[in-house]
């Protein structure tokens, strides 16, 4: 794709959508986050070899939301620490060998790394939710009547325990930790940092779960359409609505203004999967300190310059 399709960059600047939180948002959340309290902190660590000299690689099993098994890979750098805490995020069905090896590589830029896996997505993190509507495809549907069901309920308390567990490490230094991701994991990442206490710095790569209601409008490509095809299935308009109604608690548009770190975010103008929109109206809801990058001939993909400046970014806050 040649052009940007969507708004012109000067406008994407000042792209700043009315919330459309419920009225009951915030007691959501603060609802959501007291069970997952009530679920005891517990997990395991099992040393997997990895043929890298330098760093220590274990398999992590913990407990998520209503007590999902959940695993990830932790990369610890060679000595005692405490070590920066970095928590790992993926894209959406994506984190493939690929991702350990990140994961390692951060631990060689002297971070403790915790990759979470998706439940349901990848590797043996289970989703124990029984869901009694949705799901034509994928996950983006699944539970979608009730906000009290929809999957990424657990998936983001999945991500705010993920935290609790990298900070409850003796090798990890609690006061500086840092949540990163793209896409999905862009998502996961506000999410957590508006849903937490314990990052001090997110960095967001094109954060998805923004601004629903644009991106069924508009998105040409990617797991947004399973939105689409889920209301092209129902042909009931009283059913979309239910269902926009849901995803309003998960949009992280909505999200944004409860995130308190620094927060960096990266887009490029041609992305087809997370529109520039939809990350500008996160974005420019965020009322932390914050900054943006924007790539004009990048779409959904991993962007040189901005690893570059993500890198810069952690290293002056976690380990300065």
């Amino acid at each position: 794709m040649a052009q940007p399709y969507d708004l012109p960059l000067s406008e994407l600047e000042k792209y700043k959508p009315p919330l459309t939180r419920q009225p009951d948002f915030d007691a959501f959340w603060d609802r959501t986050l007291r069970e997952l309290a009530e679920t005891p902190l517990s997990v395991e660590l099992t040393p997997h070899d990895y043929p890298a000299r330098g760093v220590r690689l274990f398999k992590v099993v913990y407990s998520g939301f209503r007590g999902a098994t959940i695993q990830g890979w932790l990369a610890l750098p060679e000595g005692e620490g405490p070590f920066p805490g970095l928590m790992l995020y993926h894209g959406y069905n994506w984190a493939m060998e690929g991702q350990i090896h990140d994961t390692v590589n951060w631990a060689l830029h002297g971070y403790a790394a915790f990759l979470m896996l998706c439940r349901g997505q990848q590797g043996e993190s289970a989703d124990n939710t029984v869901y009694s509507h949705g799901a034509q495809a994928g996950w983006m549907s699944k539970g979608i009547l009730s906000e009290d069901e929809y999957y990424y309920r657990g998936v983001y308390m999945d991500a705010v325990r993920a935290l609790e567990v990298l900070a409850s490490l003796d090798q990890v230094d609690r006061t500086r930790i840092g949540v990163s991701g793209g896409s999905q994991g862009g998502a996961l990442t506000l999410a957590a940092a508006a849903l937490s206490d314990i990052p001090v710095v997110a960095a967001a790569d094109y954060p998805y779960l923004a601004h629903f209601e644009r991106a069924i409008d508009i998105t040409p490509s990617g797991p947004y359409l399973e939105l689409n095809e889920f209301f092209r299935r129902n042909g009931d308009p009283e059913i979309e609505a239910r269902a926009k109604r849901t995803l309003s608690y998960f949009d992280v548009m909505n999200l944004a203004p409860r995130v308190k770190c620094r927060t960096w975010v990266s887009i490029g103008l041609v992305d087809t999967i997370t529109p520039p929109s939809t990350v500008f109206a996160a974005y420019n809801h965020l009322n932390c300190e914050k900054s943006i990058s924007v790539f004009r001939y990048f779409g959904h993909e991993y962007i040189p310059r901005a690893h570059e400046q993500r890198l810069r970014l952690l290293l002056e806050t976690l380990q300065p």
